[in-house]
């Protein structure tokens, strides 16, 4: 900083100025002092930093099943909306959250000086290992969370299910409407099933499911089981990737959607609007799950005990596989 400040001419005050952002330095000292950082290749060291003032501005990340679209969208999201308030984000992807494995990741978080940490949660089995965690720093969940729950920011799952659901009654006019649900060791599966269930018994319809593990190989499997039933006129699949398979077993079958079989999925893939037909699904709005996981985060190091945040709630998005 010496260095930068002898070659700009002004003070160590006021590089320290210019690199904290501050206003009271004029544009013409600033566009100085900037320009001979980039000359003598000056990077503020943040480790010392961290030292200095005690705070790392990182917070550690733990995040689960990236190759699905949801947890991978999530991810992003929460790494965005650090940014966005100034933070880095150190981030651990696991394969599964197991009691050992969070344990392992958190203490090399935790060596890295993270001020607090975020879990994605997806599986129920994680949501009791992150509550055995006892850490000198905030954590909080992201998805797979109840609402009211403190330090916790998901998107309303079970409101997601029940939008689907109440959509299918509307076009299809069926006695029943099928589940194609994600695995359900999967806490999103199951409240998006909760939700199914909801609207099936406040509209007196039944019920049918199967079991699926949110690929679309499983929605095809199932798929092909519904379409050999002339009966089944309405399918809600868990996400997108398993009503692509539902929606080509339909097709193989000679099954017309939406005229014989309206369905619907969830997430709103970025593919799922050039499906044939185009998909109808139930939009997730990741970036404001993000940002509400960060604020809650903020707010939490900023001394606030057991903060909460209003779940976040899905969109229907209705295309031509429910209505023409």
């Amino acid at each position: 900083m010496a260095d930068v400040a002898a070659l700009a001419g002004v003070s160590h005050q006021t590089v320290s100025r210019v690199l904290n952002e501050q206003s009271l330095v004029r544009p013409e000292t600033r566009e100085r002092v900037q320009r001979a950082m980039a000359d003598l290749g000056y990077r503020r060291n943040h480790a010392a930093r961290a030292l200095v003032t005690n705070r790392s501005g990182l917070i550690g990340l733990v995040a689960t099943h990236l190759g699905f679209y949801g947890p991978g969208m999530i991810a992003t999201a929460v790494q965005d909306a650090a940014h966005d308030a100034g933070y880095e984000v150190a981030q651990v992807g696991l394969p599964e959250i197991s009691p050992q494995a969070l344990r392992s990741t958190v203490d090399r978080l935790l060596d890295r000086a993270v001020e607090a940490v975020v879990v994605e949660v997806t599986r129920r089995d994680a949501l009791d290992a992150v509550a055995a965690l006892r850490l000198p720093v905030p954590v909080v969940l992201v998805q797979g969370v109840s609402p009211g729950q403190p330090l916790a920011a998901g998107i309303d799952q079970a409101l997601g299910g029940e939008l689907a659901t109440r959509h299918l009654l509307e076009v299809a006019r069926p006695g029943t409407v099928v589940h194609v649900t994600g695995p359900l060791d999967w806490v999103e599966a199951q409240m998006r099933r909760d939700g199914w269930r909801a609207a099936l018994l406040r509209h007196g319809a039944e019920g049918r499911e199967l079991v699926g593990d949110w690929t679309s190989r499983s929605g095809y499997e199932a798929g092909r089981e519904l379409a050999a039933d002339p009966s089944v006129r309405a399918v809600f699949a868990g996400n997108d990737a398993m009503a692509l398979g539902v929606l080509r077993a339909l097709h193989e079958a000679g099954r017309d959607v939406p005229g014989d079989v309206a369905v619907v999925g969830f997430d709103d893939t970025p593919d799922s609007a050039n499906f044939w037909p185009p998909l109808s699904t139930v939009r997730q709005d990741f970036g404001a799950l993000g940002r509400r996981a960060v604020e809650l985060t903020l707010r939490a190091l900023a001394g606030e005990v057991a903060p909460e945040a209003e779940l976040v709630a899905p969109q229907l998005v209705v295309r031509a596989s429910t209505t023409r």
